[in-house]
């Protein structure tokens, strides 16, 4: 039997035995019967021209898809393709993918091009639950609190059909910019636009009345005319270049309708409140001589059965960690001890909110007690603080600084663990100053 050998190169404008003609392998026969070994062309050898026939069988990727993308840092990170769309002008295979992170928060997704995506890492399309046990079973625990804290996305309540329901309609961001005042922000979430800002990549919000238009002319002739410096409604806070502005959603319903869906971008809650009249809304502003910035806001309900002293929460991305988001939660206590109410957050909490309102409880309760002395109660704290009983017991259960002892609850305040668990909390940021607050609680007229 002959042996195999490689065959000769071109010569002479000769062809060689084997050529291939559009990625196929031709053979000349071979004077032994035996095939010849197959030649690539110039810089294609076996293995390449194997990924090249993988990367074809693998083309365009299925939603569902798992694989590595480089990310922002330059990094590759676990993805999964979550929508496809065909890009103008490109071939059979030519797709953009939309992908979600599963290292971190929904509000990353992005649309990413093909050569972002390490096609060698792609995994096929496993049934969902399967791969949650497997993916469950090897997290050690340290993963499995860091993802918790990241995802606490405010879906507890909905059944296993709402939530797929909810994350299909809201799995793609529609609008990926805006630009508001100074700012081009890039967005978080869906938010439910009319239909006919679907095809806007980009809008262009009023700093002021918070009107949204699909182009930058619209915006400048809009500014000519808007007569506006500062949230619509009563401005009932002042202190240096803060203030805050009480909208009512009944008197100001399209300016409450448009911080709705500016604030659906940046929250992942199944709800968008369409019905605003029920509602107030407290807007922080700053201030300088060209009108009144927001910076945040909060709602509440003008009625809660439930003692809910806020409804939504949302400090805008050029003003995070600066201390706003803490001074909105204080602010919503400081209104709750003029009405004579304990107060808390509805729920569910978004993952930011969650993190909020466990530091400034920590904060504000654990101020008290390094100050107390003597025995104190729950109930005393609650009706110092305006927060929650449930709220106060379940921060300090988290804590570690109860015990139930003789069928009641004790506090177990020892100083060096306090400024342990306070020096953890960080910092209180900015203080409300309740000699500026002028304010009374609303009241339905008529």
């Amino acid at each position: 039997m002959g042996s195999i050998e490689a065959p000769a190169s071109a010569e002479n404008g000769s062809i060689p035995a084997t050529c291939a003609i559009n990625g196929d392998q031709r053979y000349a026969p071979a004077s032994d019967g035996v095939p010849p070994r197959p030649s690539y062309p110039a810089g294609m050898t076996p293995e390449t021209d194997a990924l090249r026939k993988r990367r074809s069988s693998i083309l365009p990727l299925e939603v569902g898809t798992r694989v590595l993308c480089r990310w922002r840092d330059g990094k590759y990170h676990p993805v999964k393709v979550i929508e496809r769309r065909k890009m103008h002008a490109g071939g059979p295979n030519d797709y953009e993918y939309y992908v979600h992170y599963t290292e971190f928060n929904r509000r990353l997704d992005e649309w990413v091009k093909l050569e972002q995506l390490d096609l060698d890492s792609v995994e096929a399309v496993v049934d969902e639950k399967v791969e949650d046990k497997v993916t469950s079973l090897k997290m050690t625990r340290h993963q499995k609190r860091k993802i918790d804290e990241t995802h606490v996305e405010g879906h507890e309540e909905l059944d296993a059909a709402s939530l797929r329901e909810h994350e299909e309609f809201t799995k793609v961001k529609n609008i990926a910019t805006i630009e508001l005042g100074r700012y081009e922000i890039e967005t978080w979430y869906f938010s439910p636009f009319p239909p006919e800002y679907n095809d806007s990549l980009k809008l262009y919000f009023c700093e002021f009345c918070l009107n949204f238009m699909k182009r930058k002319e619209q915006l400048q002739r809009h500014m000519r005319k808007c007569d506006l410096k500062h949230p619509p409604g009563d401005e009932i806070y002042r202190s240096g270049t803060l203030s805050m502005f009480e909208v009512d959603g009944k008197k100001n319903k399209v300016y409450g309708q448009n911080l709705c869906y500016l604030a659906k971008l940046f929250l992942d809650h199944k709800t968008l409140y369409y019905d605003v009249d029920l509602f107030l809304f407290y807007v922080l502003c700053e201030c300088d001589d060209r009108g009144c910035h927001m910076v945040g806001y909060f709602s509440k309900e003008k009625h809660s059965e439930e003692s809910y002293n806020l409804a939504c929460i949302l400090t805008l991305p050029p003003y995070q960690r600066k201390g706003y988001g803490k001074f909105l939660i204080a602010f919503s206590y400081e209104l709750s001890k003029k009405e004579g109410k304990v107060g808390t957050p509805e729920r569910p909490l978004s993952d930011l909110g969650l993190l909020s309102y466990r530091g400034y409880w920590t904060r504000v309760l654990l101020d008290i007690l390094k100050k107390h002395k003597g025995n104190i109660s729950i109930k005393e704290l609650s009706d110092m603080t305006a927060i929650k009983a449930e709220d106060i017991l379940a921060t300090l259960q988290s804590l570690e600084l109860i015990q139930y002892r003789k069928g009641q609850h004790v506090i177990c305040a020892d100083p060096k663990v306090l400024d342990r668990h306070l020096k953890a909390a960080g910092r209180g940021g900015l203080e409300v100053d309740v000699s500026k607050l002028i304010w009374t609680p609303y009241k339905e007229q008529g």
